[in-house]
């Protein structure tokens, strides 16, 4: 016996027959009847079936049924992971030495499809899938096996996570069927925890992290329960979401969750008092604190709760800011609410979420869409923007020392650097820009999960990582934690129960992101870390969602609503300062720039801003804000460390003191994450004078660093078109950048926002430039119109140019934007053009222009 596998779509037809029965009748192995006849079926797994048509695509765009014909068993489409049971063939006799047949679901051995033989009752074969609805065909060796009689036995005996199997169109062959590979699914041992279902104190006393650190318990049930985001004050108080109404929106009026206010006064790690802020909120998501209240994410709203006097009470109803965030899949919402260096609050949304966002009131046409993606958020021009497209499912983000953004994601590759008009590899559908062509990769040189299915490595991975699924992330950049913490980035693992740390280093205009050592094993199988952040004494606090369910499911009743956890992740015990920083003097808070823990430096920024942010408040308090000004102005000139300049130049920026002045100052400073950052803060407020265009046009052509150029493409994406031609031109002609892990695509979305308006222009600019991406994919862009005007300058330079590179970037580009055409008309010079190419010596550039002849 011998089996082999492939990846051949499904709903191609395979050669074959179907087998016969006792009666010379082909028995209905590929369920065309529409029914379960020669079938016999225990148990409740196979109730309702078979499927009829692709099921799969309407519920979770990454994946297809591929089935064959009309019918097919799709072991979750009825009744989920749920139920158990076996579906039994009818025996019949074996008449050709090969078989074939398609299976996928589950990759456990309880989910599996075995071929039998009757006389013996041995297992000829068995097959699982590889955590994938697509149907993938799977050849079977019976020339052992021949004139026997065998029966199929499809099996589900697996309840939990991917516990079903799909099936279809079991066929015979006379030869081998000629199909290829598919992945293996080789799979380990799944993981084994210690615990499951521990008290909060012996949950924490049962993980394990490095010497000297400890982890303790700050609160638990049932003071908390159901932590599914989590802030901190400028007290140092924890404001915590319990989530009582997810997986479900409730109806208007009926919400179930609340927020509550943690306080440690004596300093000792634990809680000594907690707080109701308010109750009655509905599917919340995302918090955050700053300018007199906090910032909710309860789809479909973004509100605004403002605080009373007391500190601990609502001044008021929640004040709807947006609406239109969308909740068809609740665990894809709004959320990770965290303000950023340029003073906007940031947030990450999900890929199966489908988002149309604006001002209540807003006019459809007019909303601003998001699925995947990174937002932000102006506190007081309340305008809202796309960061950047893209990603899966993040649920975690942060900055680093330099002001970078990095969020986790799940499913596809865990670790993305996020830059300003980025647009990154995408979980499932299409960018909205139908012409991004190419995106921005992940940052991760490594998986989390082992074997070649993101969720096949579930509860299997512990020796890579724990699994695909993460869930909060924290930029470690709270002074106290050793040196060789600072800056790196450490994420929840759902399927793992641990906190993973990715190492960063620097990759020309990016990062890349090295598997570290797991930092924390929760050695608990219940545990579900959710966000975690640094505090005002520089350790940690992490909130633990603390559920026997991991993955997202919309059932309310299998959620254990009972228990939740906050554990305080302890280098070494800290002072109590006891301060509230908003009772800070102006220049306290300038001061609180230069700490080592950057929780003082967020803070103190965002109460700057708060103070001065209004021109109306700095003519209130013209002296102060004066000396502020002057004291970080002085930083930002002098300091020796760039971090510290850095946090100058956000602050000077958060009180409207980044003068043209100290803008120039700021674009010369040696190090070029400053003067990337006076170039975006410069353009926040607008385009640019005359002489700031001049220097970012400098910066442009002639800045030694990546990072600077990175910083000019994102800029350019916001400026008026007229002013991007130049500025593409310059970082078109860097041939140092063709292996950025960045700037091809920046810059291609930079050209792309001109070939619309101009295309001849953009054409040259890019066939002149020194970025090999660019021009096939600026072909393609102009041959998307389809017609004989756009495509007769394409298929004229083609043939006009020697360059056999040239030659082919422009049939390859007219390629892939026409295929799937035909019976175009043929452009003027189509006659003189072909002639021409097919001289061509290379015979692959004359294979390329007969395809193209055929269209």
């Amino acid at each position: 016996m011998a089996l082999s596998t492939c990846m051949v779509r499904a709903a191609e037809p395979t050669p074959g027959v179907l087998p016969v029965g006792s009666d010379g009748k082909p028995l209905n192995l590929d369920f065309e009847t529409g029914s379960l006849k020669d079938w016999t079926a225990e148990g409740d797994a196979f109730k309702d079936q078979p499927i009829e048509g692709d099921t799969v695509v309407k519920r979770r765009g990454d994946m297809r049924s591929n089935h064959q014909g009309k019918y097919w068993i799709g072991g979750y489409e009825r009744r989920g992971d749920k139920p158990q049971g076996t579906l039994t063939s009818v025996p019949f006799k074996v008449t050709h030495p090969w078989a074939s047949m398609l299976v996928g679901g589950g990759p456990w051995p309880e989910t599996c499809v075995e071929i039998v033989r009757k006389d013996t009752g041995k297992i000829i074969t068995r097959v699982s899938g590889i955590e994938e609805e697509n149907l993938r065909r799977v050849a079977v060796d019976l020339k052992e096996h021949l004139r026997a009689e065998i029966f199929i036995r499809i099996v589900d005996r697996h309840s939990g996570h991917w516990g079903h199997v799909n099936f279809d169109a079991f066929r015979f062959h006379a030869e081998k069927p000629v199909i290829p590979q598919r992945p293996a699914n080789a799979m380990p041992a799944p993981d084994v925890y210690k615990f499951a279902g521990l008290p909060p104190e012996k949950a924490a006393a049962a993980m394990t992290v490095p010497e000297p650190f400890i982890v303790t318990l700050f609160a638990g049930e049932p003071d908390v329960k159901q932590p599914i985001a989590f802030c901190i004050d400028d007290r140092g108080r924890l404001w915590v979401v319990e989530a009582y109404s997810y997986p479900r929106r409730q109806p208007e009026g009926q919400g179930k969750d609340r927020i509550l206010i943690f306080e440690d006064v004596d300093g000792d790690g634990k809680f000594d008092k907690r707080t109701v802020f308010m109750e009655g909120l509905n599917l919340v998501s995302g918090i955050e604190y700053g300018f007199g209240g906090v910032w909710v994410g309860a789809a479909p709203y973004l509100m605004f709760i403002p605080i009373d006097a007391s500190g601990d009470k609502p001044a008021g109803k929640p004040q709807i800011l947006l609406d239109g965030w969308h909740y068809e899949d609740t665990h894809e919402t709004l959320n990770a609410f965290t303000w950023g260096p340029d003073g906007w609050l940031y947030g990450c949304h999900g890929v199966f979420t489908h988002s149309r966002v604006g001002k209540p009131g807003t006019p459809h046409d007019q909303r601003i869409p998001i699925n995947a993606g990174v937002w932000r958020y102006h506190p007081t021009k309340h305008i809202f923007e796309v960061f950047a497209h893209g990603t899966s499912n993040p649920w975690g983000l942060d900055f680093d020392d330099y002001g970078e953004a990095f969020v986790e994601a799940c499913v596809i590759p865990h670790c993305f650097h996020i830059v300003q008009g980025g647009r990154y590899h995408r979980q499932a559908g299409q960018h909205f820009n139908p012409h991004t062509y190419i995106d921005i990769q992940t940052i991760a040189d490594h998986f989390h999960y082992v074997g070649p299915n993101p969720h096949g490595g579930n509860n299997r991975s512990d020796s890579a990582g724990g699994g695909h699924a993460h869930c909060g992330l924290m930029c470690y950049l709270g002074g106290v934690w050793p040196d060789e913490y600072r800056n790196q980035l450490f994420m929840g693992n759902i399927h793992g129960r641990r906190l993973n740390v990715d190492v960063l280093k620097a990759n020309k205009s990016g990062y890349t992101a090295s598997h570290g050592k797991d930092f924390l094993l929760a050695n608990d199988s219940w545990a579900r870390f959710i966000n975690l952040k640094y505090g005002h004494d520089g350790n940690v606090f992490l909130i633990d969602w603390y559920d026997q369910q991991a993955c997202h499911r919309n059932e309310p009743e299998i959620w254990d609503r009972s228990n939740g956890r906050i554990y305080k992740i302890t280098f070494k015990a800290h002072i109590n300062e006891n301060n509230d920083l908003a009772k800070g003097t102006d220049q306290s808070l300038v001061l609180y720039q230069l700490r080592q823990n950057e929780w003082y430096g967020r803070h103190a920024r965002r109460l700057l801003m708060e103070r001065f942010g209004a021109e109306e408040a700095r003519k209130k308090n013209p002296d102060s804000y004066r000396n502020v000004s002057l004291r970080l102005r002085d930083i930002l000139v002098n300091h020796p460390l760039e971090i510290r300049r850095l946090r100058a130049l956000w602050s000077l920026h958060a009180i409207g003191a980044l003068t043209e002045e100290r803008v120039q100052v700021g674009l010369k400073d040696p190090h070029p994450s400053v003067r990337g950052w006076a170039l975006r803060l410069a353009l926040e407020n607008g385009p640019p004078n005359e002489k700031l265009l001049e220097a970012i046009q400098r910066l442009a052509s002639d800045d030694p660093s990546p990072v600077v150029r990175r910083f000019v493409a994102s800029a350019a994406l916001r400026l008026p078109l007229e002013m991007r031609w130049p500025l593409l031109a310059a970082l078109a002609n860097h041939a140092e950048d063709a292996s950025d892990p960045n700037l091809p695509c920046l810059v291609w979305y930079l050209a792309e926002s001109l070939a619309g308006g101009d295309a001849k222009r953009a054409l040259q600019v890019v066939q002149e430039g020194k970025l090999p991406q660019l021009l096939p994919l600026m072909v393609r862009r102009i041959a998307s119109a389809a017609t004989p005007e756009s495509l007769d300058p394409l298929v004229a330079a083609a043939a006009a140019t020697d360059d056999p590179q040239v030659r082919r970037a422009y049939l390859n580009g007219m390629l892939e934007s026409l295929k799937g055409r035909r019976q175009l008309g043929a452009p003027a010079s189509w006659t003189k053009s072909f002639a021409l190419l097919m001289k061509d010596g290379n015979n692959e550039i004359r294979q390329q222009t007969l395809a193209l002849a055929a269209i």
